[in-house]
């Protein structure tokens, strides 16, 4: 089949033509463009804050090494726009949890709950330019490793700040170095142990606190068993100066063991 086009707001970089792994990185971007930028109403300043705050930084450096470290190289898709236009990990209607703290698939707030739209703001234009095609492309890249290899694994690359910030609403959980967010249908036991093993260097590893759940394209969501997912959720203290500074030292053993969990999982 030909292989799927991602929106310009997104990457999709091919792996082994018989690898199902795909390494989703959906918000390490900090890209907004200037029309979108226009119905922001933070400063420069503060919305550098905010960027600091909200960005998964070096998710993507970190899946790129895991990539270029795999035995047998996976495929990545990786969000170029923050999330700040929307938000691709999102229910984009009243499913998502996230709506209560105007954190919807169009955020109307920010990380501290200050304005950053007007609430009144229209999410329609928004998620019709960039959200749905951005979840039909990997609703499309899930489909080819489906037709090429009979599965599709969606491994989530997050992470979250050492402190709670207050939009989080399940934030006075543990806040392990990797958190591992499952979901009931599309996360075996497998693939949640050979989590364990592979970052089990990397300090504590916990399930579902600070943060649950795991991307699976709304096309395949609690439908199709073949499609299995997990959400890696990494404390950026273990590979980063926060907020928004650097990557230290740590960055290269958390990608080493993102790429054994890609080595571990039958081809």
């Amino acid at each position: 089949m030909p292989r799927p086009v991602p929106p310009p707001a997104a990457t999709l970089l091919p792996g082994a033509a018989d690898s199902p792994v795909l390494l989703h990185v959906p918000h390490s971007a900090r890209g907004i463009p200037a029309d979108v930028r226009a119905g922001i109403v933070l400063d420069d300043a503060a919305l550098a804050r905010e960027l600091d705050h909200i960005t998964d930084g070096h998710t993507d450096r970190i899946a790129a090494e895991a990539a270029r470290r795999a035995a047998r190289t996976p495929w990545r898709f990786v969000n170029r726009l923050s999330r700040l236009v929307v938000d691709p990990e999102r229910f984009p209607d009243e499913r998502e949890e996230m709506l209560a703290v105007g954190m919807g698939a169009v955020y109307t707030r920010t990380t501290h709950r200050e304005v950053l739209r007007a609430a009144d703001t229209d999410p329609e234009p928004l998620i019709a330019r960039y959200f749905r095609p951005y979840a039909q492309a990997m609703a499309d890249a899930v489909a080819d490793r489906l037709a090429a290899t009979g599965r599709a694994v969606v491994i989530d690359v997050h992470s979250y700040p050492t402190a709670p910030l207050p939009y989080e609403l399940h934030g006075t959980g543990p806040r392990p170095p990797v958190c591992l967010g499952t979901d009931a249908f599309h996360t075996p036991p497998a693939l949640l142990s050979a989590a364990r093993e592979a970052f089990a260097g990397c300090g504590e590893t916990g399930l579902d606190s600070p943060f649950s759940g795991t991307y699976v394209p709304l096309a395949y969501y609690g439908r199709d068993p073949r499609v299995s997912a997990l959400m890696v959720e990494i404390r950026r203290d273990t590979y980063m100066k926060e907020p928004g500074g650097p990557p230290t030292p740590g960055l290269a053993g958390l990608a080493a063991a993102l790429a054994d969990l890609v080595d571990a999982l039958p081809h």
